[in-house]
């Protein structure tokens, strides 16, 4: 009768465990802090997801932005810092198209991103290639040059 009832424990247990999985601490964070989504509905603002490096002749910021043709781009300076912003905008009403699922962004969306001074701002180049925005930003070299201090 012990081994009947532990199996039809453990055949509970693993219905449970393949109806109800669930979701770690960080994915439900990530949920509940998306921009995805606000009570259920989808709000008009995103945040582009953005990788940067450097090199010893440039910086190089990389933004992921699929869906988003390069006219909907803007970048501008302004002071020391560099602002990426656009839209990408959502076709709901194509015909014979039912969305079951969206999890995609839509809406505007900003980054900025504070300038280093030993930058060239005049030669900074921006290419869109396969929905990556790459932001290619040089040093300028004159301005990098190490002044040694002689202790008195």
């Amino acid at each position: 009768m012990l081994n009947t009832i532990n199996i039809i424990k453990m055949e509970i247990l693993k219905y449970n465990s393949e109806v109800y999985r669930p979701n770690s601490f960080n994915h439900f964070i990530d949920q509940f802090f998306n921009d995805e989504f606000s009570g259920g509905r989808m709000v008009k603002k995103f945040t582009p997801k953005v990788d940067i490096a450097e090199t010893d002749k440039s910086f190089e910021i990389q933004l992921q932005l699929p869906g988003i043709p390069k006219d909907q781009i803007n970048i501008a300076i302004e002071k020391n810092q560099i602002i990426v912003s656009g839209e990408r905008n959502i076709e709901k009403n194509e015909k014979g198209k039912k969305f079951n699922s969206i999890e995609s962004h839509f809406g505007t969306f900003s980054r900025s991103f504070t300038l280093p001074e030993d930058i060239n701002k005049d030669k900074i180049e921006a290419h869109h290639i396969h929905g990556i925005l790459t932001i290619n930003i040089p040093k300028d070299m004159k301005k990098m040059v190490k002044k040694s201090i002689t202790i008195n």
